[in-house]
């Protein structure tokens, strides 16, 4: 085993409140593209920038070309969770894992078994009216002809997903204060901690064992105290959990 991996590992063996912090790093290695990497969606070419499609204002004014780019690229729904979503689930289930803060909108954690989960940023999973605020799932949405409308009161639906131009919701980034706060070990992966406000959670971890893997530098990754540089999957799934390989 490497000296980062068998260093990771006695890390987490020996603590019992581990908060898992991730980005979309942690989603690309089940097919779920990237914004911000070589192959990632800014690199691809559209009318507007993603980065113009998906923010508040463009819903609401171009609700029809927000929904073409949502459904085509942002709705995922045959990816399947992988070693590091099924790692940290394990660790949760083991009692070592108190939570897993997300910037991805996915629900793959859930999927793979995770119960505490704080979701930054929404999910592609949940999708309300506008109106009357009747629920509908992903697969409605995926399969709407257009834009998706309410079955009750023929008002737009929209994903419960934070755009740009949208702040966060408060009572989760509290949460994830208090959850990292307290945390004895922190484990950042697979996002650059470049997006805030939710790069700023870091800053509120207090102990000394912070942990980045993730597949190129970040600008935090001097404050670490183990860097790891590779997949997150291949990382995570190299480690046991109550002397068991996953």
């Amino acid at each position: 085993m490497d000296k980062k991996i068998e260093q990771l590992q006695k890390m987490i063996t020996e603590s019992d409140n581990i908060v898992f912090f991730g980005g979309a790093g942690v989603s690309t290695e089940s097919g779920i593209p990237d914004f911000r990497s070589v192959d990632g969606l800014y690199s691809q070419k559209y009318d507007y920038p993603p980065e113009t499609i998906l923010s508040h204002s463009f819903y609401i004014q171009n609700t029809g070309e927000f929904y073409r780019f949502y459904k085509d690229k942002m709705l995922e729904l045959s990816a399947k969770p992988n070693p590091a979503h099924l790692k940290l689930a394990e660790l949760e289930a083991a009692g070592k894992l108190k939570a897993v803060i997300t910037q991805n909108i996915d629900g793959l954690h859930q999927a793979a078994g995770s119960k505490e989960v704080l979701e930054l940023h929404g999910s592609v999973l949940r999708n309300y009216c506008v109106s009357c605020g009747k629920f509908y799932e992903a697969q409605f949405i995926k399969d709407a002809d257009g834009v998706p409308h309410c079955t009750e009161c023929g008002r737009k639906i929209k994903p419960d997903v934070v755009l740009y131009e949208e702040g966060l919701d408060m009572d989760t980034m509290e949460s994830a204060v208090n959850y990292i706060s307290r945390a004895d070990m922190l484990i950042i992966g697979g996002t650059s901690l470049v997006v805030y406000p939710a790069a700023g959670l870091i800053d509120y971890y207090r102990g000394k064992k912070l942990v980045l893997i993730n597949k190129s530098t970040t600008a935090m990754d001097s404050r670490a105290n183990l860097v790891i540089q590779g997949s997150i999957g291949e990382v995570l799934g190299q480690i046991t959990v109550n002397g068991k390989e996953m």
